[in-house]
């Protein structure tokens, strides 16, 4: 199966399983340091006229159980807070981006607010590495993803590909096609526990 993901994400899943049963109960996530970001590239004929872009996730709700027993993550994202980080781009051009970002053609983010993931099984993929299985909530549809993760104990980096398509959203074009986004969207993410 193919690695999956969204804008969001997100999100994301801190491959929190597997580290150490020595941590068996459910830690909250430390939202002032945990970061999500959201890495959408440019594609098409005149893609050189067009602009990648990076933009921050923040973690309103997170918890991850790092038992041995029963690893799991489950986070949450308020897509009505996405930031569009882009410092090539204006004040101007980035609040354009923000807006389309979040309006109806893409986030559509006043109608779907939540973007959700929650993780269904984690597995050892070597020392202080897993592979994190989930499903994953976004713009009102529910999706199975799969996230790489490192790291140890309450300390957790990782990155999952998702594509927009996959959750009823269509890419945003330009110039006739010419200049637009991938449909694949690239998810990465720090995560620490409190």
């Amino acid at each position: 199966m193919k690695s999956r993901w969204i804008p969001a994400a997100a999100l994301l899943l801190l491959g929190a399983g597997g580290a150490a049963a020595a941590a068996p109960t459910t830690r909250e996530m430390d939202l002032a340091r945990s970061t999500l970001t959201l890495r959408v590239f440019k594609a098409g004929l005149f893609s050189a006229f067009g602009h990648n872009h990076e933009i921050r996730a923040p973690i309103s709700r997170g918890s991850f159980n790092e038992s041995a027993d029963l690893p799991s993550v489950e986070l949450q994202v308020d897509a009505r807070r996405l930031q569009v980080l882009d410092s090539e781009l204006s004040a101007k051009d980035r609040a354009e981006v923000q807006q389309t970002m979040l309006g109806p053609p893409v986030l559509d983010s006043a109608n779907f607010p939540e973007i959700r993931f929650r993780s269904l099984t984690i597995e050892k993929a070597g020392e202080g590495r897993w592979r994190v299985h989930g499903d994953l909530t976004l713009h009102g549809q529910t999706r199975p993803v799969l996230v790489e993760v490192t790291g140890e104990l309450g300390h957790y980096r990782g990155s999952a590909a998702i594509r927009q398509t996959d959750f009823g959203i269509q890419p945003v074009t330009a110039a006739g096609g010419a200049i637009k986004v991938k449909n694949e969207v690239r998810v990465e993410f720090e995560i620490f526990g409190r």
